[in-house]
């Protein structure tokens, strides 16, 4: 007999909280079982995480982060409970939509030939190139430069080619590496001088010693090989004294270069083409006689750049700057401070040495006060001096006079430059400083030695505003042509350097194809 209404729902109430009691379990099983999954996730992560290798392929850490982080924001999967039907079931939680991750830095491949440059994004890894590779896609990269926007450390109408010069600048920040001998006695070899008229090949060899960028000791790696020898001090150790025999000096430097062509296989390998020397002393030249390869061969940066002699080599040596450096603590000192062109009374100023076949053919014409407006002097007299000093006759001046000596070099070109004075350069058969990438008609005046006894007329005929340019021109070359105890970008040290550096690259045939 069933109960009574009353009594069979009192009976279903108590029996609902037996239900419900199982519903809470399952509710709290399900949980459980969900941070256990979790913490799974997490565990699978890290050890994922720890298991990588330690030079990956493909994966980049973008692309392993943006892939971990989509892993962690997926539901876990569901746990696995017993079969139970719920008084409700709960529906699925959408899917949560998956970011792909971004893309890696793929290597870009350019053809060069027969060979093949890896990129990573728009750089080349130079490090990866052969030295002569290097070379053939530096050579492509500078007769390719496209012109550049105006740029405030390279003045334009100071180069012949200021896109080329910039490009090929950059390139040689990116990828020389330079290998210097550690052989050599001293003090010919690995002492430079840093004061005097002979001081920029002192200073050259000082400041790519310390340089970290083009340095190797590796010298698989290297592009070029340098030879530190000191010209001035050759002559200061071996030269005796009035026996104008120079012959010992090519001998000298003959028999070290044969020692290092028995001892090392880098200049078997072109003969000396990848090898350079600075030299400043007016008998550098002469030091490479007794050598044929390093005489052809070698790159030769001279100070005394005479073509009429058989030396020098335009296109392939350089021509290097003379520079006085009265304190080489101060390498800067007396530099600037030139007047105004307004200000500038003398029309053209020389004093100094009376020697070779230029300087006396100058004072015949214009020397001992002939004419106030050409100040030419053979040393200073006192009674002058008193008045203005040498420096300030040069910063008074609109022309200084740079005729040659007994060799075409002079440094008072560079010094007519640190005094803001327009050069006026007397010398045939100069190769000018740097003329590589110096566009020289932009700042300097060149008159033939023929032409001395027109010098003023030469001088006057020049225009007011041409010469204002000329001016202006001296005034931002000057720092190309200053010595720095550190380094800076486009000074006298990088330009010298570029210059052997480009000489080198114009070496290398191009692979077309």
């Amino acid at each position: 007999m069933p109960p009574p209404p009353h009594l069979a729902a009192a009976a279903s109430s108590r029996r609902r909280p037996r239900h419900r009691g199982a519903m809470a379990c399952v509710s709290y099983c399900r949980r459980v079982a969900a941070i256990a999954s979790l913490l799974a996730v997490g565990a699978a992560t890290a050890l994922l995480t720890f298991s990588l290798p330690a030079a990956p392929r493909a994966v980049s850490t973008t692309e392993f982060t943006g892939e971990l982080s989509a892993r962690r924001s997926a539901p876990p999967p569901p746990p696995s409970l017993p079969s139970v039907t719920p008084a409700t079931t709960a529906p699925p939680p959408p899917p949560v939509p998956s970011t792909p991750p971004p893309a890696a830095r793929r290597r870009k491949r350019e053809p060069r030939g027969d060979n093949v440059l890896l990129h990573f994004g728009d750089q080349p890894s130079y490090w990866r190139m052969a030295p002569e590779e290097a070379l053939r896609y530096a050579k492509k990269e500078i007769r390719d430069a496209e012109p550049v926007p105006d740029d405030p450390d390279l003045y334009a109408p100071l180069f012949r080619n200021v896109s080329q010069f910039k490009r090929s600048y950059e390139l040689m920040e990116r990828i020389l590496k330079v290998y210097i001998y550690q052989d050599g006695r001293r003090p010919i070899f690995h002492t430079p001088p840093l004061s005097g008229i002979y001081a920029s090949e002192g200073w050259f060899m000082k400041l790519l010693k310390e340089s970290r960028r083009h340095v190797v000791d590796d010298a698989s790696k290297a592009h070029l090989f340098y030879l530190p020898y000191s010209s001035q001090q050759l002559r200061l150790t071996l030269y005796v004294a009035d026996s104008h025999n120079l012959r010992p000096l090519g001998v000298y430097l003959r028999n070290f270069v044969r020692g290092l062509a028995a001892k090392y296989p880098f200049w078997n390998r072109t003969r000396g083409a990848d090898h350079f020397l600075v030299a400043c002393h007016d008998w550098g030249p002469y030091t490479v006689t007794s050598h044929r390869d390093l005489r052809k061969n070698t790159i030769k940066a001279l100070c005394n750049a005479d073509t009429s002699e058989g030396i020098f080599t335009p296109g392939k040596d350089v021509s290097l700057p003379e520079t006085t450096i009265r304190m080489p603590k101060r390498p800067l000192r007396n530099v600037g401070g030139g007047l105004p062109v307004s200000r500038r009374s003398i029309l053209a100023f020389f004093a100094g040495n009376v020697h070779g076949r230029v300087r006396p053919e100058l004072l015949k014409h214009w020397g001992n006060g002939q004419d106030d407006d050409m100040r030419v002097y053979a040393l200073l007299p006192n009674r002058v001096s008193r008045r203005m000093s040498y420096i300030h006759h040069m910063k008074n001046s609109r022309f200084c006079l740079c005729p040659m000596g007994y060799e075409v070099n002079s440094p008072r070109i560079v010094e007519a430059f640190y005094y803001e004075c327009v050069p006026v350069i007397i010398a045939d058969n100069f190769v000018l400083p740097l003329s590589d990438v110096l566009d020289w008609t932009a700042f300097s005046v060149v008159v033939a030695e023929k032409d001395i006894p027109n010098l003023k007329t030469i001088l006057q005929g020049i225009s007011l505003k041409k010469y204002m340019a000329m001016h202006n021109c001296v005034k931002r070359l000057q720092r190309h042509f200053l010595w720095h105890a550190r380094p800076v970008k486009y000074d006298l040290f990088h330009m010298i350097l570029h210059s052997i550096w480009l000489s080198r690259v114009n070496q290398v045939e191009l692979l077309e194809g």
